[in-house]
């Protein structure tokens, strides 16, 4: 931007913007909204050409979203609720990233999103109160606020296998998919991972080439999802009662309005638990962890027992070779340890098709130990393919933060302050990085979350938080040292209470090697969640230290 383009911020020094927002997906769409209505200036930069975030980037055969597409949405706009509507009960890709681009456009955002823009790095200037912005293409931007709303699911990871460069084949990561899609008619198809993107891509592929083979290192318990159309009386009566259904949702657990059968399974009896959770299980999604408090499930070992075994008899009951059905029992972690996969098209009986198999790749399997110029070597095979697809997930929670150079006070980086693990106070900001907002940031509720909803309250609190500074003369903001260094604790000890200890999973970074190992999100829930933040906010942000330019006006008595 020229000088001619630049404002006069906060602290009397010359900024081009208020705010900065890295993102255009859901997180930076509503960022943008919410800032702009009351009255700053800000800019989005988005490395895609299009609206977004993760569902511009995810493209690939089977994209679905897990939270039912009623409450996948925005919650805070009336008319965007009364003229959308969704078709199916879980959407697919497409259908999402049509919603957002109709969003976009309802509420002109795109005058302020720059694509195909990449936030390089991010310098704060102590002296001034700002943040210098590089971007990509070597455009540098000074702003009083930096807002990442980068996601938690976008940074994808590839294991490096030695022989990739040799491979004759062509490869592809599910989160990079080609925008001409891929063919795999008379091809064998390799596809590693069995996660939620991995059971996507198996169900939709089966079938599709000459051979599909699965490279399986730990599986997953997948709940079915029970997807159908959404009739049109069934959505008039969705409408009718959006209120009870966000209020509901807003102070639940996961950020889902369902009710559970039962608060605790301890007074019920195995065949009384089991009779529960078989009516779960034909309703399907989410709605299956409903059957008891989310948080019970998750705490109680002997609970969680009976509902792991209630899923390996339903897996063992779908596949036709029990070899291959005692591979795709999870035996090593509890259900809900992981983040729990839903199953749109019969994933296990994918495997009871005679041009689909499994390879057990873990280290009591064997191991891949190579790509070739063929396919995949492991310790007992050679599996000759033609395209090899990794479906191997994300540096979650912190790898999009740290793909870009953020340097804050003292020349202190994230890379630095994050060593040893994410250090913040409530996910939303971290000491020594004054006016720097993470929406959905780590030690955030975030993924154990439906994430509209948790995102919506970061962006709120965001822009009040704002508002109250400005209000109050106050230039910076950050947390205290206590109040950081309190928060990793809570959040470390509220994780250790609950199963989520019992598994390697991305919530704790165990898919990255060289990557601390510590639990990510934050664990005790949205409703408890946000009504710590909200007490924060009454308390005159208890927890943060301000400073105050030295031109500010006082705040009125």
């Amino acid at each position: 931007m020229s000088d001619a383009d630049a404002r006069t911020g906060r602290a009397g020094s010359n900024t081009d913007v208020d705010a900065v927002v890295v993102g255009a997906g859901f997180s930076g769409l509503y960022m943008l909204h919410r800032l702009r209505e009351r009255g700053y200036d800000v800019q989005v930069y988005e490395k895609g050409d299009g609206v977004g975030g993760t569902w511009y980037w995810n493209t690939y055969p089977g994209a679905r979203c897990d939270s039912e597409s009623h409450i996948y949405c925005y919650s805070f706009s009336d008319e965007i609720r009364e003229t959308w509507e969704w078709t199916e009960r879980y959407p697919e890709q497409p259908e999402i990233l049509e919603y957002l681009n109709y969003v976009a456009d309802e509420l002109d955002l795109r005058r302020d999103i720059a694509f195909e823009r990449e936030v390089e790095s991010a310098t704060y200037d102590e002296d001034a109160g700002t943040w210098t912005v590089a971007l990509a293409d070597g455009e540098v931007v000074e702003t009083r606020f930096f807002i990442t709303g980068v996601g938690c699911l976008s940074e994808p990871f590839k294991p490096d296998f030695d022989g990739l460069d040799e491979f004759e084949g062509e490869w592809h990561h599910t989160s990079r998919w080609p925008d001409e899609g891929v063919d795999f008619s008379d091809k064998h198809v390799g596809v590693i991972g069995t996660g939620s993107t991995g059971i996507q891509f198996i169900s939709e592929t089966g079938g599709k080439a000459e051979h599909l083979t699965v490279f399986q290192r730990t599986p997953n318990y997948a709940v079915p999802a029970r997807n159908r159309p959404l009739e049109d009386d069934e959505y008039e009566e969705i409408r009718a009662n959006y209120d009870e259904i966000w209020e509901k949702a807003r102070d639940s657990r996961l950020g889902m309005p369902f009710d559970h059968e039962h608060y605790s399974a301890a007074s019920l009896s195995e065949e009384e638990i089991r009779e529960t959770l078989e009516d779960r299980w034909q309703q399907g999604g989410f709605r299956f962890l409903h059957a008891f408090e989310p948080g019970h499930v998750l705490t109680n070992m002997e609970v969680n027992a009976v509902v792991s075994e209630f899923i390996r008899e339903k897996i063992r009951a779908k596949v036709d070779d029990p070899e291959t059905a005692e591979k795709l029992v999870p035996s090593d972690h509890p259900y809900g340890a992981k983040r729990p996969p839903m199953d749109y098209n019969d994933y296990y009986r994918t495997y009871n098709r005679d041009d689909v198999s499994l390879v057990d790749v873990s280290d009591d399997g064997e191991p891949i130990e190579r790509v070739t110029a063929r396919g995949i070597q492991t310790t007992a095979d050679e599996y000759d393919l033609d395209v090899i697809v990794f479906a191997t997930g994300f540096d979650a929670m912190t790898g999009a933060i740290l793909a870009m150079d953020i340097e804050g006070r003292d020349g202190l980086t994230m890379q630095e302050k994050w060593a040893d693990g994410p250090r913040t106070y409530l996910g939303l900001m971290t000491r020594g990085f004054p006016n720097l907002f993470t929406i959905t940031g780590p030690q955030s509720p975030s993924v154990l979350t439906n994430m509209p909803l948790s995102i919506e309250q970061h962006v709120e609190w965001i822009e009040d938080c704002i508002g109250y500074m400005d209000e109050h003369g106050h230039d910076t903001i950050e947390p205290t040292e206590a109040s950081e260094t309190q928060w990793v604790t809570n959040t470390n000890m509220l994780a250790d209470n609950m199963l989520f200890s019992e598994a390697d999973s991305w919530y704790r970074g165990d898919n990255v090697p060289g990557k601390t190992a510590v639990f990510t999100p934050f664990p005790g829930g949205l409703d408890m969640y946000r009504d710590i933040c909200d007490r924060v906010a009454r308390d005159d942000y208890d927890g943060f230290e301000f400073s105050d330019a030295a031109d500010a006006p006082l705040p009125e008595q």
